[in-house]
Formats: structure tokens, C-alpha cells, sequence
């Protein structure tokens, strides 16, 4: 799950690669899934009898993998807009690539694209579609937080040209430090990456085994049939959302005569049928789904009540004038400390326990980031240095690869090269920031990146907005040391923070490629060729660049709430904007804007967050991590003002975990592939419902209001 948040895969089989990837000294390891070891660290053996791909890097490949890596970016921008979480393209690519590229290998003559498609191939279509869908973090946080402090153009559509320009600042960064990467994360200290095995694994399956063909028909009939419902309920469901979509049932008890009750209804207690959601449970588990739903609980049914009733912050009487309704979700910043709503009190403690988590994973784990800088600087040493370097102190790392299918350094170095140059000139000429501070951003996302890498690496977590939000506080200092106004501040910490998260989303600087290096792994595990799955990612990084930007126009347009704090109510709770937006305020005023209440709430939770990682690492076996309350997804319920997700994901992890223990064969073949299905499937219909808003034809126009409170409209 790539925090704050992204999942890419396995559920609770990732869950026991994490326990063995938590030793002390090395990432790597086995893991037993159903009975089966499951070796994580060296290539799959060799089978005489497989056919030898003669291509690994072909068009049929960048061209179906950009076109799912464009559904997922569709479905990310969508999703993260919607809880902040955002998904990998590494299993829908792999299953969906197989489904379409197969049968077209066998039925298209040679000159047309036909002839064999093996599971190398595979990899590199996959790889296509992860790059293709990663940009979408950018508009699920850094920007629609710089137009709600109105730090840019009118509307997202009149900047489309400044948006594309910098999204390819960020796109290709990470890409290039992926490479030299490699040889550490997988090679030397062996991390497990578990997404990353998923997809291998899933791969050969689809090519490999007396059964391969009858198990790959089955996994891609159940993802065309998930993404299918999942789609066709999304759009269907917006002309009717009171009984489709959204079960208001403490309303329906309201209206039946239990009064009171109207307060859990206020509070955002709405069960909701969300695909993307449940299938977003099956995937990361129940640690990660439960703690979700507990600090929901904590924040919105316990503490939220509580500082209303004490007089620590305000509601106002909701749209519905339905008697005791509140509306507690406002954002408004017109007396932040004095008459807070418990929406803005709840972002400060929740954007803390993010922080304090983060880092101190980092902490507990410093041994190997050591390990993993020392051998990088040892191998830059070297290169320059030649035959004259001693090789005292650094541990020669055998690379499997074959020469001719490595990346080149100056491939590589001349993708960075450009990358900085073009990313000085955009920042310098359209938004004002100087080389020093664009250069400085970039180094320390780079020194970020070891946190990335052995997150994900070791938890499949990445704390991507938690280190964009450090990059904030960095760069908002280095603003008020320049004696910057508050309006500058605010930009340049933002677009500093952005910087640093965009190079994450095409496989992070300062996250390190954790999703290229994870797509790597996959490569290593299949003997495919790195610089072939180079090639589809650079291919997919250049429609990354349109896509999350269009999505986003898109859905600027057709729901303005997402960028405009006038709105009382929006479809989109964006919890990942309000975190950017607290902290992009916090460090550019001349004042804390936090309510004392809050802040010492914040630095109260901040330390169990610590404590409850340090004990973690130091006091429980790694088998019993599972149980440790995750408060990464704890700081995420703060956030979030409505509880319809937790409550989704909570409902799909716990269908997974006992499907797991009660029929581990049918759960092995079928959940990844419906959880894909459902996770796109609805992504895309939200993409539907916003076109079909633009053109006057929703369903707020056409669709029915029974079921929704007071009468009004809930889609």
C-alpha cells in the first residue's frame, strides 16, 4: 500500500512476506502460502522446455500497457480525490495485459503484431501500465490545496498548460535513480517488495504449469467480470445513490421515530456499496482495514463528540433542515483557533501520527538505510574513480542480468541530466522559484528516497505524503529565513513538496523507484531484462503526463467543491488536500493556525504513534506484527471526514481473511483479479459520472432522491 496512501497488491500473503522481510539484517526471505515456501530473493529456475522469447520490448507491449495504465491513472485520480489512497497498475496490468495480448499473439499474423508472448513480455507490459497510471498523486493532493489557498490560476482548466509542464518535471527523476538502485534493494540487501512478488508470481502462473492456461482464463473472466459490475454499478447507481449506492440508515431510524440518532448520521456513519473500496480491503489486509476503521472510530464517533460538546470546536446546521442535523466536515479558515470545526481540529493530530509513524519506521531501521548508502557511495566511487579505487570496504554485487540487457549509464545518466535541466527552467520561468531551492528540493528528495524503498521494500507501505508534508515544513522554513510573504510561502513549500511527491509517483526519488524498483523485482524474479522494462516505463511516464492531468481537469470541472472551501458538501472528502493544505498554512504563517486542544491532542497520539512503532520493532516477533495496531492508517481516519471507506475496506478485508483460511485455493486464484476488477472498475465510473455531469445529463438532473436525507440529492 503506497501510504497516503497506495496499495498495489497481496492482502494478508503480503502480510506474511512483510514478517519475514522485518529481520534485523536483511529483507529477504521466504514466505509460506498455503503450505508452500516461496523463495522472494532469487530468480524463478530456469525451464528447459519453455519457449526462448526472442522479444521482450515490443509495441503490442507499450501500447496495451499505456492503455491500462491510463484506466488506472483515470481510477487513482478518482480514488485518491476520494479517500487519499491510490493503487498500483502492477496485477490489473499483468492479468488484463495477458487477457488481451495472448489471444492476439496467437490470432494476428506475424506482420501484424502476432507470434509468441511469453511472460517477459508480460513484465514489461505491466511495467508500461505502472508507470502510465503513477502521476495521479499530484492532483490528489499538492494542487488542489495551492487552488483552495488560491496560490494559482482561476481553475485548474485555464492552467492545463503550467499543469503539464510541471507534471513533467516530476515524471522521469525516479526513473533514472531506479537503476543504480537496483543493484542495492534487490541485489545486495535482498528487500522482498511485495508487490512486486505478487506480480511475478501472478505472471508465471498465467504462463507456467500443467494448468496455466485453464488458471489464467479463470483469473481473467473473474477481473473482466468485477471491473464490468463494478463500472455499471458506479454509473448506474449516480441516478439513484439512496439506494444503489449509499445506505443513509441512521437516517431511515430517524424517520422512524428514534430522534437521536440523527447525531451518527451528522457525524458521517453511511454505509456505502463501494467496489473500490471493498476490493481495496481484500488487498491490504486486515491490519491496515482495521486500523483505518478504529481511528475512524476514535476521531468521529468518540473524540469528534466530544469537542463539540465541550465547546473545542463547531458544527453548523446541515443543508438537509432535517431537526439535530450538523454538518461537522466544513473547512472554513476564517477563525481556525477560536471556532474550529471538528474537521479542521481532527487534520492536526491525524497529520502528526502520519509524520511520527514514518519517520520512525525510518529510525528503527537504520541499520540497512546505512548499508544502502554506504554501498551506493562505494559504488559511485568506483565509477569515477576507475581501477584506482580500493575496494576495501565495499562488497562486490553480482548482477545475474547479462550485459547486453542492462541499462547503460549513460541512458540513465542522460534521463537525469535532461530531467534537472528541464525541471530548473519550468520552476524558474513559470513559477517564479530559483535554481538553488529547485536544485535543494530535488537533493533532498533524493535523501528521502531511502525511507521509500525500505518501507516499501520491507511493509509494501510507502509514506509518500508524510514525507512530502517533512519536504513542507523543510522548504517552509528556508521561506520565512528569505523573509518570503505568506502567499509565497505557501507556493514554494507546496510546489517544493510536490516536487519531491511527483518524483515518488514515477517511482519516487525520495521514495526511492519504490514502484519501479518493485516492478524490478518482478524482472529479476521472471530473468526478464531490465532494460527492455526501462523502456516501457519511460514509454508510460510520458502518457503518465497527460493522463493525470486530464483526469483531473475533468473532475475540477465537474465537481468545482474540489478545489473551492466555499462548499459546504463535496463528493470528494479529498483528506490527502487537507493535510497538504494544514501544513502548507502551519509553516507560512506568522502564527500557528492549530487549536491548543488540538495540538496537545496531536503531540499526545504523535507519541503513542512512536511508542507503538518502537515496540513493534524491539519487543514483538514478527509474526505477531500483524496485531500491532498500524497508526499510519489510524492518522488516516482523522482525516478522512466521512466513514463510509473504513467501513468498506473493513467489510472486504474481512471477507478476504476468512475466504484465506476457509478455501486458501479458490482465494488464490480469484481475489487478486476481482479486487483489480473492482478497484478499476469503479475508478473508471467515476470518470463516466463526471463526463456525464459536464454534459448536464447526471444523475444530480435525471436520478432520484429516495433514500437520501431530506429529500436532497446524495450522489
Amino acid at each position: 500500500m503506497k501510504e497516503k496512501y497506495s496499495s498495489s497488491a497481496a492482502g494478508d500473503d503480503i502480510s506474511t512476506v512483510e514478517r519475514n522481510s522485518q529481520d534485523d539484517d536483511s529483507g529477504s526471505g521466504e514466505f509460506v502460502s498455503g503450505g508452500r515456501f516461496i523463495n522472494t530473493d532469487d530468480p524463478f529456475p530456469l525451464d528447459p522446455d519453455a519457449t526462448v522469447e526472442e522479444r521482450q520490448l515490443t509495441i503490442r507491449a507499450l501500447l496495451v500497457g499505456c492503455l491500462l495504465g491510463a484506466v488506472i491513472s483515470a481510477s487513482n485520480v478518482y480514488l485518491g480525490l476520494k479517500t487519499g489512497w491510490t493503487f498500483g497498475a502492477s496485477l490489473f496490468g499483468s492479468i488484463f495485459g495477458f487477457a488481451i495480448l495472448k489471444p492476439f499473439s496467437t490470432a494476428a499474423p506475424r506482420w501484424l503484431g502476432g507470434g509468441y508472448f511469453g511472460p517477459k513480455e508480460n513484465n514489461v507490459c505491466q511495467s508500461a501500465a505502472s508507470a502510465a497510471g503513477s502521476l495521479g498523486l499530484l492532483f490528489t493532493s499538492g494542487f488542489p490545496a495551492a487552488y483552495q489557498l488560491g496560490l494559482l490560476g482561476a481553475s485548474p482548466r485555464d492552467d492545463i498548460g503550467r499543469l503539464f509542464t510541471f507534471t513533467i518535471c516530476c515524471a522521469f527523476f525516479g526513473l533514472a535513480f531506479s537503476i543504480p538502485l537496483r543493484k542495492l534493494y534487490i541485489l545486495k540487501l535482498k528487500l522482498v517488495f511485495p508487490s512486486g512478488v505478487a506480480a511475478a508470481y501472478t505472471i508465471r502462473s498465467l504462463h507456467v504449469g500443467k494448468n496455466a492456461a485453464m488458471d489464467a482464463k479463470k483469473k481473467t473472466k473473474a477481473l473482466m467480470i468485477s471491473f464490468c459490475f463494478a463500472i455499471t454499478l458506479r454509473v448506474i447507481s449516480e441516478y439513484a445513490p439512496g439506494l444503489l449506492w449509499d445506505w443513509h440508515i441512521f437516517y431511515a431510524l430517524n424517520r422512524l421515530g428514534w430522534n437521536s440518532i440523527i447525531a451518527a448520521e451528522s457525524w458521517g456513519w453511511i454505509w456505502e456499496w463501494t467496489p473500490a473500496f471493498i476490493g481495496a480491503g481484500m488487498l491490504t489486509g486486515i491490519n491496515s482495514s482495521y486500523s483505518f476503521l478504529g481511528g475512524s472510530f476514535l476521531a468521529w464517533a468518540i473524540i469528534g463528540p466530544v469537542i463539540v460538546h465541550t465547546g473545542k470546536a463547531f458544527g453548523i446546521p446541515a443543508v438537509t433542515s432535517i431537526p439535530g442535523q450538523m454538518n461537522y466536515a466544513s473547512m472554513s479558515l476564517i477563525d481556525p483557533i477560536n471556532q474550529p470545526s471538528p474537521r479542521y481540529w481532527l487534520v492536526w493530530p491525524g497529520t502528526l501520527m502520519l509524520l511520527c509513524t514514518s519517520f520512525t519506521e525510518v529510525a528503527c531501521n537504520w541499520k540497512s538505510i546505512y548499508s544502502a548508502v554506504r554501498v551506493l557511495i562505494g559504488g559511485l566511487t568506483e565509477r569515477f574513480h576507475g581501477d584506482s579505487y580500493e575496494k576495501t570496504n565495499v562488497e562486490e554485487i553480482v548482477d545475474p542480468v547479462p550485459p547486453e540487457d542492462r541499462v547503460p549509464f549513460w541512458l540513465w545518466g542522460s534521463v537525469l541530466v535532461a530531467s534537472i535541466i528541464v525541471t530548473c527552467i519550468v520552476m524558474g520561468v513559470q513559477y517564479g522559484q530559483n535554481v538553488g531551492i529547485t536544485i535543494l528540493a530535488i537533493i533532498f528528495a533524493f535523501m528521502f528516497s531511502f525511507i521509500g524503498c525500505e518501507s516499501a521494500g520491507r511493509t509494501n507501505i510507502n509514506p509518500v505524503t508524510s514525507i512530502g508534508n517533512a519536504s513542507q515544513l523543510i522548504f517552509g522554513g528556508i521561506g520565512k529565513g528569505q523573509g518570503y510573504s505568506v502567499k509565497r510561502g505557501e507556493l514554494l513549500n507546496s510546489l517544493s513538496g510536490m516536487l519531491a511527491l511527483g518524483t515518488r509517483s514515477q517511482i519516487l526519488i525520495y521514495c526511492v523507484a519504490a514502484d519501479m524498483i518493485s516492478d524490478l523485482k518482478t524482472t529479476h524474479l521472471l530473468r526478464a531484462s531490465p532494460k527492455a522494462v526501462f523502456c516501457g516505463q519511460l514509454t508510460g511516464a510520458v502518457v503518465s503526463i497527460f493522463m493525470a492531468a486530464g483526469v483531473y481537469v475533468v473532475f475540477s470541472t465537474a465537481y468545482p467543491c474540489i478545489n473551492d472551501l466555499s462548499y459546504t458538501t463535496c463528493s470528494f472528502p479529498t483528506p490527502d488536500v487537507q493535510s497538504w493544505r494544514a501544513v502548507a498554512v502551519a509553516v507560512s504563517s506568522s502564527a500557528l493556525p492549530i487549536p491548543p486542544s488540538s495540538g496537545y491532542t496531536a503531540i499526545g497520539l504523535g507519541i503513542a504513534a512512536v511508542i507503538s512503532v518502537v515496540v513493534k520493532h524491539t519487543v514483538v516477533p514478527p509474526k505477531y506484527h500483524i496485531w500491532v495496531p498500524n497508526f499510519n492508517a489510524i492518522g488516516i481516519g482523522f482525516i478522512m471526514n466521512v466513514c463510509t471507506y473504513p467501513l468498506a475496506m473493513f467489510f472486504g478485508s474481512t471477507i478476504a481473511f476468512f475466504w484465506r483460511r476457509r478455501f486458501f485455493n479458490h482465494y488464490e486464484m480469484y481475489c487478486f483479479a476481482i479486487a483489480a476488477g473492482f478497484i478499476a472498475g469503479e475508478g473508471l465510473g467515476g470518470i463516466v459520472n463526471a463526463v456525464l455531469t459536464i454534459a448536464g445529463v447526471s444523475g444530480a438532473v435525471y436520478g432520484t432522491t429516495v433514500g437520501c436525507p431530506g429529500g436532497l440529492y446524495c450522489g
